[in-house]
């Protein structure tokens, strides 16, 4: 947890309000709802959502046919709770993925 204006940081009332973590590339092509429907249309995948190897396979596939990377993302929330948004990303590094949640918190 990190905060999204560093200058809250030193308020003892202000709480961290952005979660960076790493995801793997299949993680982040199972956050990919559409791109989920259109795989789980194929006859190869079409019990994906009912049999977890086929659907590791169609991931596995996804991440092949759409160039998917893992790497860090983030969302906006409270402490202690999930995430309010959407999550963001991913960034090559967790340094990148922050600067980028503090950039969006700004706007």
């Amino acid at each position: 947890m990190e905060y999204s204006n560093e200058e809250r940081a030193g308020d003892k009332w202000s709480l961290p309000d952005v979660m960076v973590q790493q995801f793997t590339a299949e993680e982040v092509a199972e956050g990919m709802e559409d791109d989920i429907w259109e795989f789980s249309k194929r006859h190869e995948f079409r019990l994906a959502s009912m049999n977890s190897r086929t659907r590791d396979k169609m991931l596995a596939a996804m991440v092949d046919e759409l160039g998917i990377s893992g790497g860090y993302m983030y969302a906006f929330g409270s402490l202690g709770c999930l995430p309010d948004s959407d999550w963001f990303g991913p960034f090559p590094s967790y340094a990148e993925a922050l600067a980028d949640a503090r950039a969006m918190a700004e706007e």
